[in-house]
Protein backbone atom coordinates (compact mmCIF):
# COMPACT_ATOMS: atom_id res chain seq x y z
CA UNK A 1 0.00 0.00 0.00
CA UNK A 2 1.40 3.41 -0.87
CA UNK A 3 2.02 6.02 1.89
CA UNK A 4 -0.08 8.98 2.09
CA UNK A 5 1.50 12.06 1.24
CA UNK A 6 0.73 15.47 3.90
CA UNK A 7 -1.81 16.55 0.97
CA UNK A 8 -4.02 13.99 1.82
CA UNK A 9 -4.50 14.44 5.47
CA UNK A 10 -8.23 14.50 6.40
CA UNK A 11 -7.08 17.25 9.10
CA UNK A 12 -5.34 19.40 6.03
CA UNK A 13 -8.99 20.06 5.49
CA UNK A 14 -9.89 22.06 8.43
CA UNK A 15 -6.40 23.73 8.23
CA UNK A 16 -4.64 23.95 4.59
CA UNK A 17 -6.77 26.06 2.43
CA UNK A 18 -6.54 29.48 2.07
CA UNK A 19 -9.90 30.45 2.74
CA UNK A 20 -12.22 32.36 5.12
CA UNK A 21 -13.14 29.48 7.03
CA UNK A 22 -9.38 27.99 7.59
CA UNK A 23 -8.17 31.58 8.34
CA UNK A 24 -10.75 30.89 11.57
CA UNK A 25 -9.30 27.62 12.36
CA UNK A 26 -6.30 28.68 11.87
CA UNK A 27 -6.47 31.77 14.43
CA UNK A 28 -8.30 29.20 17.15
CA UNK A 29 -5.05 27.49 16.96
CA UNK A 30 -3.02 30.59 17.83
CA UNK A 31 -5.06 31.04 20.36
CA UNK A 32 -4.22 28.28 22.15
CA UNK A 33 -1.04 29.11 21.83
CA UNK A 34 0.00 26.95 18.79
CA UNK A 35 1.66 27.90 15.63
CA UNK A 36 -0.33 26.57 12.50
CA UNK A 37 3.27 25.70 11.04
CA UNK A 38 3.62 23.25 14.08
CA UNK A 39 1.23 20.85 12.12
CA UNK A 40 1.79 21.12 8.65
CA UNK A 41 2.72 17.90 7.60
CA UNK A 42 1.77 16.36 10.70
CA UNK A 43 -1.17 13.85 11.09
CA UNK A 44 -3.17 15.57 14.21
CA UNK A 45 -3.80 12.58 16.57
CA UNK A 46 -7.01 12.27 18.69
CA UNK A 47 -6.20 10.69 22.30
CA UNK A 48 -9.51 9.96 23.00
CA UNK A 49 -9.25 9.81 27.38
CA UNK A 50 -11.97 8.19 29.40
CA UNK A 51 -9.44 9.54 32.74
CA UNK A 52 -12.43 10.42 35.71
CA UNK A 53 -11.87 10.86 39.14
CA UNK A 54 -14.74 8.16 39.60
CA UNK A 55 -13.21 5.85 37.75
CA UNK A 56 -10.12 4.32 39.88
CA UNK A 57 -9.37 2.05 37.05
CA UNK A 58 -8.51 4.83 35.25
CA UNK A 59 -6.62 7.10 37.57
CA UNK A 60 -3.40 6.85 35.81
CA UNK A 61 -4.27 7.68 32.24
CA UNK A 62 -4.41 11.34 33.17
CA UNK A 63 -0.35 10.69 33.11
CA UNK A 64 -0.72 8.24 30.20
CA UNK A 65 -1.98 10.55 28.01
CA UNK A 66 1.24 12.55 28.29
CA UNK A 67 2.99 9.64 27.29
CA UNK A 68 1.23 9.01 24.12
CA UNK A 69 1.33 12.22 23.40
CA UNK A 70 5.29 11.69 23.39
CA UNK A 71 4.98 9.61 21.19
CA UNK A 72 2.91 10.93 18.70
CA UNK A 73 5.48 13.76 18.71
CA UNK A 74 8.66 11.36 18.79
CA UNK A 75 6.93 9.66 15.00
CA UNK A 76 6.08 13.23 13.85
CA UNK A 77 2.37 13.59 14.35
CA UNK A 78 0.67 16.20 16.92
CA UNK A 79 -1.21 15.25 19.20
CA UNK A 80 -4.74 16.38 20.85
CA UNK A 81 -6.34 15.14 24.11
CA UNK A 82 -9.89 14.93 23.66
CA UNK A 83 -11.99 13.77 26.87
CA UNK A 84 -14.87 11.17 26.17
CA UNK A 85 -17.46 9.60 28.96
CA UNK A 86 -15.51 7.46 31.74
CA UNK A 87 -18.19 4.72 31.88
CA UNK A 88 -16.76 3.62 35.21
CA UNK A 89 -18.06 -0.45 36.74
CA UNK A 90 -17.92 0.67 40.23
CA UNK A 91 -20.01 3.92 40.56
CA UNK A 92 -22.17 4.15 37.39
CA UNK A 93 -26.03 3.31 37.88
CA UNK A 94 -28.75 1.52 37.73
CA UNK A 95 -25.13 -0.12 35.87
CA UNK A 96 -22.38 1.30 33.82
CA UNK A 97 -23.81 -1.33 30.46
CA UNK A 98 -27.23 1.48 29.89
CA UNK A 99 -23.81 3.89 29.05
CA UNK A 100 -21.50 1.37 26.75
CA UNK A 101 -23.43 3.09 23.33
CA UNK A 102 -23.39 6.32 24.63
CA UNK A 103 -19.95 6.32 25.09
CA UNK A 104 -19.51 4.36 21.61
CA UNK A 105 -21.75 7.24 19.93
CA UNK A 106 -19.35 9.57 21.24
CA UNK A 107 -16.12 8.22 20.16
CA UNK A 108 -17.69 7.85 16.69
CA UNK A 109 -18.64 11.18 16.88
CA UNK A 110 -15.67 12.94 18.26
CA UNK A 111 -13.81 11.27 15.73
CA UNK A 112 -16.10 12.40 12.52
CA UNK A 113 -16.15 15.98 13.80
CA UNK A 114 -13.02 17.40 14.64
CA UNK A 115 -9.73 17.59 12.66
CA UNK A 116 -7.91 14.38 13.51
CA UNK A 117 -6.25 12.24 11.49
CA UNK A 118 -6.25 8.82 13.64
CA UNK A 119 -6.62 8.42 17.53
CA UNK A 120 -5.47 6.23 20.36
CA UNK A 121 -8.23 5.15 22.71
CA UNK A 122 -7.47 5.27 26.47
CA UNK A 123 -9.81 2.47 27.89
CA UNK A 124 -9.78 -0.87 30.37
CA UNK A 125 -12.90 -0.36 32.71
CA UNK A 126 -15.10 -2.61 31.43
CA UNK A 127 -17.49 -1.08 28.92
CA UNK A 128 -14.57 1.26 27.65
CA UNK A 129 -12.56 -0.84 25.72
CA UNK A 130 -15.93 -2.51 23.35
CA UNK A 131 -17.22 1.72 23.29
CA UNK A 132 -14.12 2.69 22.25
CA UNK A 133 -13.57 0.41 19.44
CA UNK A 134 -17.34 0.51 18.60
CA UNK A 135 -16.97 4.17 18.00
CA UNK A 136 -13.52 3.98 16.24
CA UNK A 137 -14.90 1.13 14.05
CA UNK A 138 -17.79 3.25 12.47
CA UNK A 139 -15.49 6.32 12.16
CA UNK A 140 -13.67 4.49 9.91
CA UNK A 141 -10.20 5.99 10.98
CA UNK A 142 -7.12 4.48 11.85
CA UNK A 143 -7.04 3.73 15.32
CA UNK A 144 -5.37 1.70 18.08
CA UNK A 145 -6.23 1.24 21.71
CA UNK A 146 -4.31 1.46 24.93
CA UNK A 147 -5.73 -0.92 27.54
CA UNK A 148 -5.58 0.59 31.23
CA UNK A 149 -3.53 -2.76 32.48
CA UNK A 150 -4.78 -4.60 35.88
CA UNK A 151 -4.31 -3.42 38.84
CA UNK A 152 -1.79 -5.27 41.32
CA UNK A 153 -2.84 -8.46 43.71
CA UNK A 154 -5.01 -7.84 46.44
CA UNK A 155 -3.87 -9.10 49.91
CA UNK A 156 -5.72 -9.76 52.95
CA UNK A 157 -3.28 -11.32 56.06
CA UNK A 158 -1.04 -12.73 53.82
CA UNK A 159 -3.55 -14.16 51.80
CA UNK A 160 -4.01 -13.05 47.87
CA UNK A 161 -7.11 -11.36 47.01
CA UNK A 162 -8.47 -11.22 43.58
CA UNK A 163 -11.37 -8.65 42.28
CA UNK A 164 -14.89 -9.50 42.91
CA UNK A 165 -14.47 -13.09 42.63
CA UNK A 166 -12.76 -13.10 46.64
CA UNK A 167 -15.67 -10.31 48.03
CA UNK A 168 -18.62 -12.33 46.35
CA UNK A 169 -16.79 -15.68 47.99
CA UNK A 170 -16.19 -13.74 51.53
CA UNK A 171 -19.31 -12.11 51.36
CA UNK A 172 -21.14 -15.69 51.46
CA UNK A 173 -18.79 -16.11 54.35
CA UNK A 174 -19.34 -12.99 56.49
CA UNK A 175 -23.05 -13.85 56.14
CA UNK A 176 -22.22 -17.45 57.16
CA UNK A 177 -20.64 -16.08 60.17
CA UNK A 178 -17.75 -17.81 59.36
CA UNK A 179 -15.19 -14.16 59.00
CA UNK A 180 -15.88 -10.92 61.56
CA UNK A 181 -16.70 -7.74 60.36
CA UNK A 182 -13.22 -6.12 61.27
CA UNK A 183 -12.39 -9.16 58.74
CA UNK A 184 -14.54 -7.80 56.16
CA UNK A 185 -13.36 -4.17 56.85
CA UNK A 186 -9.30 -5.74 56.05
CA UNK A 187 -10.42 -7.32 53.04
CA UNK A 188 -12.15 -4.19 51.50
CA UNK A 189 -9.12 -2.40 51.92
CA UNK A 190 -6.68 -4.64 50.48
CA UNK A 191 -8.49 -6.09 47.49
CA UNK A 192 -8.04 -3.23 45.40
CA UNK A 193 -4.39 -1.93 46.19
CA UNK A 194 -3.32 0.21 42.79
CA UNK A 195 -4.79 1.66 39.62
CA UNK A 196 -6.00 -0.37 37.13
CA UNK A 197 -8.79 -2.72 36.15
CA UNK A 198 -9.85 -5.77 37.67
CA UNK A 199 -6.89 -8.41 38.25
CA UNK A 200 -8.72 -11.69 37.54
CA UNK A 201 -10.20 -12.74 33.70
CA UNK A 202 -13.04 -10.47 34.37
CA UNK A 203 -14.58 -8.50 31.70
CA UNK A 204 -11.62 -5.79 31.56
CA UNK A 205 -8.83 -8.73 31.21
CA UNK A 206 -10.93 -10.53 28.72
CA UNK A 207 -11.78 -7.40 26.48
CA UNK A 208 -7.92 -5.80 26.56
CA UNK A 209 -7.10 -9.59 25.35
CA UNK A 210 -9.80 -9.86 22.62
CA UNK A 211 -8.60 -5.71 21.76
CA UNK A 212 -5.31 -7.65 21.36
CA UNK A 213 -6.21 -10.52 19.43
CA UNK A 214 -8.45 -8.65 16.82
CA UNK A 215 -4.87 -6.82 16.06
CA UNK A 216 -6.14 -3.09 18.35
CA UNK A 217 -3.28 -3.00 19.92
CA UNK A 218 0.33 -3.69 20.81
CA UNK A 219 1.07 -7.23 20.90
CA UNK A 220 1.68 -7.67 24.63
CA UNK A 221 -0.40 -4.25 25.52
CA UNK A 222 -3.26 -6.63 27.01
CA UNK A 223 -2.04 -7.51 30.49
CA UNK A 224 0.62 -5.42 31.27
CA UNK A 225 -0.35 -4.46 34.62
CA UNK A 226 -0.90 -0.62 35.23
CA UNK A 227 1.94 -0.02 37.90
CA UNK A 228 4.19 -1.55 36.24
CA UNK A 229 7.10 0.88 34.46
CA UNK A 230 6.34 -1.29 30.76
CA UNK A 231 3.06 0.61 31.02
CA UNK A 232 4.35 3.76 30.53
CA UNK A 233 6.87 2.77 27.47
CA UNK A 234 4.12 0.65 26.22
CA UNK A 235 2.29 3.84 26.01
CA UNK A 236 4.27 5.93 24.44
CA UNK A 237 5.47 3.04 21.53
CA UNK A 238 1.38 3.44 20.99
CA UNK A 239 1.59 7.02 20.35
CA UNK A 240 4.09 6.31 18.04
CA UNK A 241 2.39 3.12 16.49
CA UNK A 242 -0.44 5.12 15.46
CA UNK A 243 1.42 7.81 13.46
CA UNK A 244 2.16 4.98 10.90
CA UNK A 245 -1.09 3.62 10.90
CA UNK A 246 -2.33 7.03 9.37
CA UNK A 247 0.84 7.68 7.21
CA UNK A 248 -0.02 3.81 5.61
CA UNK A 249 -3.79 4.35 6.24
CA UNK A 250 -4.73 1.71 8.35
CA UNK A 251 -8.34 1.69 9.66
CA UNK A 252 -9.51 -0.11 12.78
CA UNK A 253 -12.05 -1.73 10.23
CA UNK A 254 -9.80 -2.66 8.02
CA UNK A 255 -7.90 -5.29 10.67
CA UNK A 256 -11.70 -6.25 12.07
CA UNK A 257 -12.11 -8.70 9.99
CA UNK A 258 -14.19 -12.11 10.22
CA UNK A 259 -11.56 -14.22 10.69
CA UNK A 260 -9.97 -11.72 13.34
CA UNK A 261 -13.61 -12.31 15.40
CA UNK A 262 -12.89 -15.91 14.91
CA UNK A 263 -9.94 -15.42 16.67
CA UNK A 264 -10.93 -13.67 19.42
CA UNK A 265 -13.90 -15.57 20.16
CA UNK A 266 -11.23 -18.62 20.86
CA UNK A 267 -9.03 -16.58 22.47
CA UNK A 268 -11.74 -15.26 25.29
CA UNK A 269 -13.15 -18.63 25.27
CA UNK A 270 -9.64 -20.82 25.74
CA UNK A 271 -9.05 -17.86 28.59
CA UNK A 272 -12.15 -18.81 30.60
CA UNK A 273 -12.93 -14.92 30.04
CA UNK A 274 -16.17 -13.18 31.10
CA UNK A 275 -19.62 -13.61 29.52
CA UNK A 276 -19.78 -10.43 28.94
CA UNK A 277 -17.66 -10.72 25.94
CA UNK A 278 -20.74 -12.11 24.24
CA UNK A 279 -22.65 -9.01 24.02
CA UNK A 280 -19.70 -6.74 23.30
CA UNK A 281 -17.99 -8.97 20.83
CA UNK A 282 -21.41 -9.07 19.09
CA UNK A 283 -21.76 -5.33 19.25
CA UNK A 284 -18.54 -4.97 17.90
CA UNK A 285 -18.72 -7.27 14.72
CA UNK A 286 -22.00 -5.42 13.84
CA UNK A 287 -20.04 -2.19 13.57
CA UNK A 288 -17.63 -4.03 11.78
CA UNK A 289 -19.86 -5.57 9.53
CA UNK A 290 -18.98 -8.96 10.55
CA UNK A 291 -21.90 -11.70 10.95
CA UNK A 292 -20.94 -13.23 13.90
CA UNK A 293 -24.21 -14.52 16.36
CA UNK A 294 -24.65 -17.26 19.56
CA UNK A 295 -24.34 -20.36 17.15
CA UNK A 296 -20.65 -19.50 16.53
CA UNK A 297 -19.80 -19.03 19.95
CA UNK A 298 -21.06 -22.16 21.17
CA UNK A 299 -19.82 -23.85 18.04
CA UNK A 300 -16.20 -22.41 18.64
CA UNK A 301 -16.68 -23.22 22.30
CA UNK A 302 -16.86 -27.12 21.54
CA UNK A 303 -13.48 -27.08 20.01
CA UNK A 304 -11.40 -25.25 22.84
CA UNK A 305 -9.57 -25.80 25.67
CA UNK A 306 -9.57 -23.84 28.65
CA UNK A 307 -5.62 -23.23 29.26
CA UNK A 308 -5.55 -19.94 31.42
CA UNK A 309 -5.52 -21.01 35.40
CA UNK A 310 -6.85 -17.46 35.91
CA UNK A 311 -9.57 -16.49 38.55
CA UNK A 312 -12.34 -16.93 38.69
CA UNK A 313 -12.13 -20.18 36.76
CA UNK A 314 -8.94 -21.17 37.99
CA UNK A 315 -6.35 -19.94 40.51
CA UNK A 316 -4.19 -17.40 39.68
CA UNK A 317 -4.66 -13.68 38.59
CA UNK A 318 -3.07 -11.15 36.36
CA UNK A 319 0.11 -10.63 37.12
CA UNK A 320 0.77 -14.36 37.15
CA UNK A 321 -0.51 -13.88 33.83
CA UNK A 322 1.61 -11.33 32.38
CA UNK A 323 5.10 -12.30 34.00
CA UNK A 324 3.98 -16.33 32.68
CA UNK A 325 4.30 -14.85 29.01
CA UNK A 326 1.05 -12.77 28.48
CA UNK A 327 -1.10 -13.42 25.94
CA UNK A 328 1.74 -13.60 22.81
CA UNK A 329 2.76 -16.66 24.75
CA UNK A 330 -0.87 -17.95 25.50
CA UNK A 331 -1.60 -17.85 21.96
CA UNK A 332 1.41 -20.17 20.67
CA UNK A 333 -0.92 -22.35 23.09
CA UNK A 334 -3.83 -22.39 20.88
CA UNK A 335 -2.18 -21.11 17.24
CA UNK A 336 -3.48 -24.40 15.45
CA UNK A 337 -7.42 -22.68 16.52
CA UNK A 338 -6.40 -19.49 15.26
CA UNK A 339 -6.03 -17.87 11.76
CA UNK A 340 -2.52 -16.52 12.30
CA UNK A 341 -2.29 -14.62 8.68
CA UNK A 342 -4.85 -11.78 10.63
CA UNK A 343 -2.59 -8.32 10.61
CA UNK A 344 -2.35 -6.33 13.20
CA UNK A 345 -1.61 -2.66 14.09
CA UNK A 346 2.21 -3.41 13.86
CA UNK A 347 1.43 -4.12 10.02
CA UNK A 348 2.04 -7.81 10.61
CA UNK A 349 0.41 -10.93 11.32
CA UNK A 350 -0.60 -12.27 14.28
CA UNK A 351 1.58 -15.33 13.80
CA UNK A 352 4.44 -12.92 13.35
CA UNK A 353 3.43 -11.17 16.45
CA UNK A 354 3.18 -14.11 18.87
CA UNK A 355 6.46 -15.88 17.34
CA UNK A 356 8.96 -16.55 20.26
CA UNK A 357 6.86 -15.94 22.53
CA UNK A 358 7.05 -18.58 25.55
CA UNK A 359 5.45 -19.53 28.87
CA UNK A 360 7.24 -19.61 31.73
CA UNK A 361 5.24 -20.68 34.13
CA UNK A 362 3.25 -24.06 33.38
CA UNK A 363 0.65 -23.80 36.48
CA UNK A 364 -0.63 -20.56 35.24
CA UNK A 365 -0.66 -20.96 31.25
CA UNK A 366 -1.55 -24.52 31.32
CA UNK A 367 -0.64 -27.20 28.65
CA UNK A 368 -2.99 -28.70 26.15
CA UNK A 369 -2.51 -32.10 27.79
CA UNK A 370 -3.07 -30.51 30.72
CA UNK A 371 -6.48 -27.93 30.22
CA UNK A 372 -8.06 -26.88 32.90
CA UNK A 373 -11.39 -27.77 31.21
CA UNK A 374 -10.85 -29.75 27.50
CA UNK A 375 -14.35 -28.15 26.36
CA UNK A 376 -14.36 -24.02 26.48
CA UNK A 377 -15.84 -22.98 29.38
CA UNK A 378 -18.79 -21.16 27.93
CA UNK A 379 -22.11 -22.53 26.45
CA UNK A 380 -25.28 -21.30 24.67
CA UNK A 381 -28.19 -22.50 25.56
CA UNK A 382 -31.60 -22.59 23.75
CA UNK A 383 -35.29 -24.18 24.41
CA UNK A 384 -38.54 -23.02 25.47
CA UNK A 385 -37.19 -20.59 28.06
CA UNK A 386 -34.48 -19.07 25.88
CA UNK A 387 -36.12 -19.63 22.28
CA UNK A 388 -33.17 -16.90 21.58
CA UNK A 389 -30.26 -18.17 23.54
CA UNK A 390 -28.93 -17.87 26.36
CA UNK A 391 -25.26 -18.12 27.97
CA UNK A 392 -24.06 -20.14 31.39
CA UNK A 393 -20.10 -20.18 32.46
CA UNK A 394 -19.89 -23.58 32.97
CA UNK A 395 -15.91 -23.81 33.74
CA UNK A 396 -16.41 -21.67 36.75
CA UNK A 397 -19.28 -23.53 38.44
CA UNK A 398 -20.18 -26.84 40.74
CA UNK A 399 -19.99 -29.39 37.90
CA UNK A 400 -23.01 -31.20 39.45
CA UNK A 401 -25.15 -28.55 38.25
CA UNK A 402 -24.31 -29.37 34.41
CA UNK A 403 -27.62 -31.67 34.46
CA UNK A 404 -29.86 -30.28 36.82
CA UNK A 405 -33.92 -29.90 37.36
CA UNK A 406 -35.66 -28.62 40.26
CA UNK A 407 -38.45 -25.94 41.10
CA UNK A 408 -38.19 -22.42 40.51
CA UNK A 409 -38.24 -19.51 43.07
CA UNK A 410 -39.21 -16.43 41.34
CA UNK A 411 -38.75 -13.26 41.97
CA UNK A 412 -40.32 -10.68 39.74
CA UNK A 413 -37.39 -7.88 40.39
CA UNK A 414 -34.30 -7.22 41.98
CA UNK A 415 -36.64 -5.50 44.81
CA UNK A 416 -38.58 -8.23 45.27
CA UNK A 417 -35.18 -10.36 45.34
CA UNK A 418 -33.39 -8.14 47.94
CA UNK A 419 -36.59 -8.09 50.18
CA UNK A 420 -36.91 -11.59 50.40
CA UNK A 421 -33.62 -13.78 49.39
CA UNK A 422 -33.11 -14.06 52.87
CA UNK A 423 -36.54 -14.37 54.43
CA UNK A 424 -35.92 -17.41 56.90
CA UNK A 425 -39.58 -18.44 55.69
CA UNK A 426 -38.44 -18.32 52.08
CA UNK A 427 -39.14 -21.93 50.17
CA UNK A 428 -36.21 -22.54 49.29
CA UNK A 429 -33.83 -25.60 49.02
CA UNK A 430 -30.53 -26.54 47.65
CA UNK A 431 -32.10 -27.80 44.32
CA UNK A 432 -34.53 -25.39 43.78
CA UNK A 433 -33.80 -23.18 40.81
CA UNK A 434 -33.58 -19.08 41.44
CA UNK A 435 -35.11 -16.90 39.01
CA UNK A 436 -35.06 -13.27 38.43
CA UNK A 437 -37.21 -11.45 36.27
CA UNK A 438 -36.56 -7.91 34.66
CA UNK A 439 -33.41 -7.53 34.34
CA UNK A 440 -32.37 -7.48 30.87
CA UNK A 441 -31.44 -4.86 28.81
CA UNK A 442 -35.02 -2.45 28.76
CA UNK A 443 -35.81 -4.31 32.07
CA UNK A 444 -33.30 -3.44 34.43
CA UNK A 445 -33.04 -1.19 32.26
CA UNK A 446 -29.22 -2.02 31.06
CA UNK A 447 -28.92 -4.76 31.95
CA UNK A 448 -27.50 -4.76 34.84
CA UNK A 449 -24.66 -7.49 36.51
CA UNK A 450 -27.46 -8.40 38.76
CA UNK A 451 -27.28 -12.59 37.31
CA UNK A 452 -24.83 -14.27 40.24
CA UNK A 453 -28.36 -13.94 42.60
CA UNK A 454 -27.42 -14.12 46.01
CA UNK A 455 -28.27 -17.88 47.81
CA UNK A 456 -30.66 -17.61 50.45
CA UNK A 457 -28.57 -16.88 54.11
CA UNK A 458 -30.24 -20.00 55.63
CA UNK A 459 -28.64 -22.20 52.42
CA UNK A 460 -25.10 -20.09 53.09
CA UNK A 461 -25.22 -20.82 56.57
CA UNK A 462 -25.57 -24.56 55.86
CA UNK A 463 -22.92 -24.51 54.02
CA UNK A 464 -24.47 -24.22 50.55
CA UNK A 465 -22.03 -22.62 47.82
CA UNK A 466 -23.51 -22.97 44.85
CA UNK A 467 -27.36 -23.31 43.43
CA UNK A 468 -28.74 -22.75 40.08
CA UNK A 469 -29.39 -19.53 39.04
CA UNK A 470 -31.59 -17.79 35.81
CA UNK A 471 -31.99 -14.40 34.61
CA UNK A 472 -32.25 -12.45 31.53
CA UNK A 473 -29.14 -9.89 33.57
CA UNK A 474 -25.16 -9.93 32.75
CA UNK A 475 -23.42 -10.58 35.58
CA UNK A 476 -19.75 -9.35 36.61
CA UNK A 477 -17.08 -11.01 34.73
CA UNK A 478 -15.18 -11.72 38.40
CA UNK A 479 -18.24 -13.75 39.46
CA UNK A 480 -18.77 -17.36 39.23
CA UNK A 481 -20.96 -20.79 39.51
CA UNK A 482 -24.09 -22.10 38.10
CA UNK A 483 -25.89 -19.06 36.56
CA UNK A 484 -27.61 -18.96 33.42
CA UNK A 485 -27.07 -15.39 32.17
CA UNK A 486 -28.93 -12.81 28.77
CA UNK A 487 -32.32 -14.99 28.41
CA UNK A 488 -33.39 -13.38 25.54
CA UNK A 489 -35.72 -12.19 24.33
CA UNK A 490 -36.44 -10.63 28.10
CA UNK A 491 -38.70 -10.63 30.33
CA UNK A 492 -39.47 -7.46 30.36
CA UNK A 493 -41.07 -7.43 26.85
CA UNK A 494 -42.65 -10.89 27.38
CA UNK A 495 -40.14 -13.55 26.73
CA UNK A 496 -40.95 -16.70 27.98
CA UNK A 497 -39.01 -15.93 31.28
CA UNK A 498 -41.64 -13.60 32.57
CA UNK A 499 -44.05 -16.32 32.40
CA UNK A 500 -42.69 -19.01 34.85
CA UNK A 501 -44.12 -19.27 38.23
CA UNK A 502 -42.67 -20.27 41.34
CA UNK A 503 -42.88 -24.12 41.39
CA UNK A 504 -42.67 -24.54 38.16
CA UNK A 505 -39.80 -27.26 37.19
CA UNK A 506 -36.87 -26.28 35.19
CA UNK A 507 -34.15 -28.36 33.20
CA UNK A 508 -30.78 -27.33 32.64
CA UNK A 509 -28.49 -29.88 30.51
CA UNK A 510 -25.24 -28.29 29.67
CA UNK A 511 -24.09 -31.17 27.10
CA UNK A 512 -27.26 -31.07 24.96
CA UNK A 513 -27.13 -26.99 25.50
CA UNK A 514 -31.27 -27.18 26.65
CA UNK A 515 -32.63 -25.11 28.69
CA UNK A 516 -36.67 -26.07 29.12
CA UNK A 517 -39.49 -24.93 31.30
CA UNK A 518 -41.65 -28.03 32.20
CA UNK A 519 -45.02 -26.03 31.49
CA UNK A 520 -47.50 -27.41 29.05
CA UNK A 521 -48.12 -24.94 25.73
CA UNK A 522 -51.71 -24.54 26.54
CA UNK A 523 -50.12 -23.51 30.53
CA UNK A 524 -48.31 -20.73 28.97
CA UNK A 525 -51.00 -19.39 26.06
CA UNK A 526 -52.66 -18.69 29.07
CA UNK A 527 -50.26 -17.09 30.63
CA UNK A 528 -48.98 -14.92 28.13
CA UNK A 529 -52.64 -13.99 27.68
CA UNK A 530 -52.51 -12.84 31.00
CA UNK A 531 -49.42 -10.89 31.18
CA UNK A 532 -49.43 -7.32 31.59
CA UNK A 533 -46.24 -5.28 30.37
CA UNK A 534 -44.50 -2.91 33.05
CA UNK A 535 -44.49 0.66 33.34
CA UNK A 536 -41.84 2.21 31.30
CA UNK A 537 -38.55 3.49 33.42
CA UNK A 538 -37.77 6.48 31.38
CA UNK A 539 -40.37 9.25 29.42
CA UNK A 540 -37.22 11.68 28.14
CA UNK A 541 -33.46 11.79 27.85
CA UNK A 542 -31.09 9.27 27.02
CA UNK A 543 -33.02 6.81 28.95
CA UNK A 544 -35.59 6.59 26.36
CA UNK A 545 -33.56 6.46 23.57
CA UNK A 546 -31.99 3.65 25.15
CA UNK A 547 -35.41 1.93 25.60
CA UNK A 548 -36.56 2.75 21.83
CA UNK A 549 -33.11 1.49 20.50
CA UNK A 550 -31.66 -0.93 22.46
CA UNK A 551 -31.28 -4.46 20.63
CA UNK A 552 -31.85 -7.77 23.04
CA UNK A 553 -28.36 -9.76 24.48
CA UNK A 554 -28.53 -12.02 21.13
CA UNK A 555 -27.93 -9.01 19.01
CA UNK A 556 -25.32 -7.74 20.92
CA UNK A 557 -27.49 -4.88 23.16
CA UNK A 558 -26.23 -2.30 20.23
CA UNK A 559 -28.78 0.22 19.67
CA UNK A 560 -30.47 -0.65 16.23
CA UNK A 561 -29.64 2.58 14.45
CA UNK A 562 -26.19 2.55 15.23
CA UNK A 563 -25.29 -0.88 13.72
CA UNK A 564 -23.62 -2.02 10.40
CA UNK A 565 -21.59 0.06 8.36
CA UNK A 566 -23.70 2.32 5.93
CA UNK A 567 -21.81 5.46 5.38
CA UNK A 568 -21.55 8.19 6.94
CA UNK A 569 -20.77 11.65 5.10
CA UNK A 570 -17.96 13.64 6.37
CA UNK A 571 -18.41 16.71 7.59
CA UNK A 572 -18.48 19.30 5.44
CA UNK A 573 -16.27 22.69 6.11
CA UNK A 574 -17.51 25.50 5.21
Amino acid sequence: MPRRSPETLRSRRWFGPADLRSFGHRSRLKQAGIDPADLAGRPVIAIVNTWSELNPCHLHFRQRAEEVKRGVLLAGGFPVEIPALSVGETFMKPTSMLYRNLLAMEAEELLRANPVDGAVLLGGCDKTLPALIMGALSAGLPAIALPAGPMLRGNWGGRTLGSGSDAWKYWDELRAGNIRQDDWEQIEGGIARSNGTCMTMGTASTMAAVAEVLGLTLAGASSVPAADSAHPRLATATGRRIVELVWNDVSARSLATAAAFDNAVTTAIALGGSTNVVVHLLAMAGRAGVALDLARFDAIARRTPVLANLRPTGQYLMEDFHYAGGLRAFLTRIADLLDLSCRTVEERSLGEAIAGAAVTNEQVILPRERPLQAEGGLAVLRGNLAPDGAVIKHAAMDQRFLRHSGPAVVFKDYDDLAARIDDPALEVTPDSVLVLQNAGPLGGPGMPEWGMLPIPRKLVQAGVRDMLRISDARMSGTSYGACVLHVAPESYIGGPLALVETGDRIALDVPARRLALDVSEAQLAERRAAWKPPEPHYRRGFGLLHSQQVTQANLGCDFAFLAGTAPTPEPEIH
